[in-house]
């Protein structure tokens, strides 16, 4: 049972390619969108599959690594105050959660939905308004949905910066550089990953390695422009079909987008088909290093994932709080 009813299995039988909306207008089922695929059963067989050495590697990427973030966001900030002074100390964090390792929640991102009347008119996954999200009263589509739940199932690494280096391929992660199906595919190949529906989706490109390779001008520069480059996987109809008939129920990687931006082809934007069409989270700034390092050891590219994100009804997004079991 897919968790999902009526889920077309086939890209080709969706009636709508941009968007599938099975939940009801402020329901747990539309706000959990693919997740919802992550049934008890998928659940219990990745954790009798997958976790066999009790071996585990947290995805958390330092909170404060990005900094200054880009597109204007709110630097980190943490402080450490007596609460009693003299006897016990409290933390006090100020962050947004965009600004380092992160799922985008399905109110993060809305897509076009013209109509004769509006041509302008966008809205999020369900056909939720901005107007709803803003409203402090309204919890449709939270990530409070999430948290409820947790994400926890099978998680697959499709690491392309191991398979860069050893074609020769240099790898700079904030350009436009862009990973192709067919490589996504080849490493799959590789590695005997069989995708199974339901599958967490990692792809490994060195943003750590990228952001760690900067001076401290080269990143103040990065942070100031309007509109940042960011290295990814292709937008493509077969990029979309690939998504589509594996039945994800999650992506993530360590990029700052997980697709390519600014995009190459627009039309095929990732956030607007995932997110606000499909309902399936995007991870974004996952620390993938000692995830890879483990496959490489192991010689295995999946494992179990569990991650919770914050516990805020309203919330847009959230850290991952993940851990990979081997």
């Amino acid at each position: 049972m897919s968790g999902i009813p009526n889920l077309p299995e086939r890209f080709d039988d969706l009636p709508d390619k941009r968007r599938f909306w099975p939940g009801a207008a402020g329901s747990e089922e539309e706000g959990l969108g693919m997740l919802r695929l992550l049934t008890p059963d998928v659940v219990a067989h990745a954790a009798q599959t997958q976790i066999q050495t009790g071996e585990r590697v947290c995805l958390n990427w330092d909170i404060e690594n990005l900094s200054p973030p880009g597109f204007g966001r709110k630097p980190f900030e943490h402080r450490i105050k007596w609460v009693a002074e003299g006897i016990a100390f409290d933390d006090e964090y100020h962050f947004n959660p965009q600004q380092g390792s992160q799922w985008d929640g399905l109110r993060h991102h809305n897509a076009p939905a013209p109509t004769t009347d509006n041509p302008d008119r966008r809205v999020f996954y369900g056909g939720t308004t901005a107007e709803e999200i803003q409203d402090t009263q309204n919890s449709r589509i939270g990530i409070g949905f999430w948290a409820k739940k947790g994400i926890a199932g099978r998680g697959v690494l499709i690491d392309y910066l191991s398979y860069a280096q050893k074609k020769g391929i240099h790898v700079n992660a904030l350009s436009r550089q862009t990973v192709s199906l067919d490589e996504v595919l080849e490493i799959a190949r590789e590695c005997c990953i069989d995708f199974q529906k339901g599958d967490i989706f990692f792809l490994r490109l060195g943003l750590p390695k990228t952001w760690k390779a900067m001076s401290a001008d080269q990143r103040h520069i990065y942070s100031q422009q309007a509109v940042p480059q960011h290295a990814g996987i292709e937008q493509s109809d077969r990029v979309l079909r690939f998504m589509w008939d594996n039945h994800f129920a999650a992506v993530a990687s360590d990029a700052v987008s997980f697709e390519v931006f600014p995009p190459l082809s627009p039309e095929h934007d990732l956030h607007h088909h995932l997110l606000a069409g499909w309902g399936v989270p995007i991870g974004e700034m996952f620390d993938l290093d000692e995830l890879a390092e483990t496959c490489k050891r192991l010689a295995r590219w999946s494992f179990f994932i569990s991650s919770s994100p914050l516990n805020c009804s309203r919330g847009v997004s959230s850290p991952p709080n993940c851990m990979a079991i081997f």
